[in-house]
């Protein structure tokens, strides 16, 4: 069986009650909980996907330029219940990224709001899918 090259996956193991661990294929870890632990919420790791997925973006189109001195993201959003059941809405993201002065980081800094633009607008997945929605399908397994 080939696997397209588009294929994503992660499972998820119950490790304790309201913990989980994901683990993607290659064998990194994460644990997830319900908040009343130190680990990750799912909605953080979404907030976390949406930021890191438009930093990595941001870095690698600004770092051709110039490598950042300081990079850092900040991302938020309201956790609401509605007509529309639990979502996330206001969901926003400030880039605080400085460059070394001179040339190449003024070469950075050129690019960087427009390197912001791409990711939100095109490139980066997570916020994209988020954006543009998609179905998600639930099921269980055949046991």
């Amino acid at each position: 069986m080939t696997i397209s090259e588009t294929f994503r996956s992660v499972e998820l193991t119950r490790i304790g009650r309201t913990r989980y661990k994901a683990t993607n294929v290659r064998g990194g870890v994460l644990p997830i909980g319900s908040g009343d632990d130190p680990d990750f919420t799912p909605v953080e790791l979404l907030l976390a996907a949406i930021a890191g997925c438009s930093a990595i973006d941001v870095d690698l189109i600004t770092g051709k330029r110039a490598q950042p001195e300081a990079f850092d993201v900040h991302v938020e959003g309201d956790k609401v219940r509605d007509e529309g059941g639990n979502h996330m809405t206001n969901l926003k993201l400030v880039f605080d990224v400085r460059f070394p002065e001179g040339e190449s980081g003024d070469a950075a800094r050129a690019v960087l709001q427009r390197a912001i633009e791409q990711s939100r607008d095109r490139l980066c997945t997570v916020s994209r899918t988020v954006a543009l929605g998609a179905p998600v399908a639930m099921t269980t397994s055949p046991r």
